[in-house]
């Protein structure tokens, strides 16, 4: 009798080469994943810990990037920040004229680099979720099936493509310098509007400031939150909604009730994405949001209105400027990398906080 064989059984030599092919491209990318990661982490962490208590560099973490001054005294060669260096120029009586040689940003920390990753990150996230949201509520749960509804998908499709770089620039000519403020005094050299109680509106921009960096950064995820979150609400069974609408509920309160709670682990799969994007982006707060330095962290304003007029150091750019702007050299090297591991642990802290809360809420709710 002969046996049979199926013809999934009877791999010839082609099917073995193309495993083969898919088991490498999969391992590479694993491969260049873990190189880049590790090199960064173990270049990082020589910065980042210390030997002695509290083995981690609390001055990284909690004082602002200053110039390293590298100088001979005594015949020995000392390296020290801006700070430290004055103070010892004048303990041991030298002139302010010591000869040094300066390392821009190679010293001192990244606390208020850190702030302000967190602030735009914050800020564009609760703009984009916001809008993000009730958008694909109103293409998946109003807006009927036709040419303009799918001509609004095809746009925001699209628009999730366009370079980031993009976003920066229409960021700057919007945002930076043409939005409108409301002053005391009309700004006879831009276009300016009376309003009630003596007041003027002035098209003359908010400047480089968070609020510009957190509506470019907002508009940048917008299409990745719209498409996830409406694609999270389809996925949701017809049967919920008629059940509801059944029992007498309008359609605000069948989609508030019946569709938003089981639509969540979705929602906050678009928003764990949309958040790593937000917070590794350089280019676009480069036009609209970020300072090389500045020399007091955001909350020590005068007034709390200049809160949000006001631009930050962040993280992105802080790697991009000691990494391009600064001639290579072995001290700024230092700081790269335990600026890029430092910033590695914060997404991963973020993403990881978000993953345990998507699934805490996927288990309780299920259908």
């Amino acid at each position: 009798m002969a046996e049979y064989s199926s013809p999934y059984d009877r791999r010839d030599w082609s099917e073995v080469a193309l495993v083969f092919v898919l088991r490498v491209s999969t391992y590479a990318v694993l491969l260049f994943a873990c190189f880049i990661i590790g090199k960064i982490t173990w270049e990082g962490s020589k910065t980042v810990f210390q030997k002695e208590f509290p083995w981690v560099n609390v001055d990284f973490f909690t004082q602002p990037p200053e110039t390293l001054h590298v100088f001979e005294f005594e015949g020995k060669r000392r390296s020290m920040g801006e700070r430290d260096f004055r103070a010892f120029l004048a303990e041991k009586g030298l002139g302010e004229e010591w000869p040094s040689i300066p390392y821009v940003y190679s010293a001192g920390g990244i606390m208020p680099n850190i702030v302000g990753t967190v602030l735009l990150s914050i800020g564009a996230m609760v703009l984009a979720m916001a809008i993000g949201i009730f958008s694909a509520i109103y293409l998946s749960e109003y807006g009927r099936e036709g040419r303009f509804i799918r001509g609004v998908r095809l746009a925001i499709v699209n628009l999730a493509g366009v370079p980031s770089i993009v976003f920066g620039l229409f960021g700057y000519g919007l945002f930076v310098t043409f939005m409108p403020v409301i002053e005391s005094e009309p700004n006879l050299e831009r276009l300016h509007l009376p309003l009630p109680w003596g007041l003027w509106l002035n098209f003359e921009g908010w400047g480089i400031s968070l609020l510009s960096g957190w509506f470019t950064l907002a508009l940048m995820v917008l299409p990745i939150v719209i498409t996830s979150v409406e694609e999270s609400l389809r996925a949701i069974p017809k049967g919920f909604r008629e059940g509801a609408l059944a029992l007498g509920a309008t359609r605000w309160q069948t989609i508030w009730t019946n569709v938003l709670p089981y639509a969540w682990p979705g929602i906050l799969t678009s928003s764990i994405l949309s958040l790593a994007r937000v917070a590794g982006e350089t280019a676009p707060i480069m036009f609209t949001a970020a300072f090389v330095i500045q020399d007091r962290l955001p909350w020590e304003v005068d007034r709390w209105s200049d809160f949000f007029f006001q631009g930050v150091m962040t993280l992105p750019y802080h790697i991009y400027t000691v990494s391009m702007r600064i001639p290579p050299n072995e001290y700024t090297l230092r700081t790269q990398y335990a600026s890029a591991f430092v910033f590695l642990m914060l997404i991963g802290v973020v993403m990881t906080v978000a993953t345990v809360l998507r699934s805490r809420t996927r288990k309780r709710v299920r259908w």
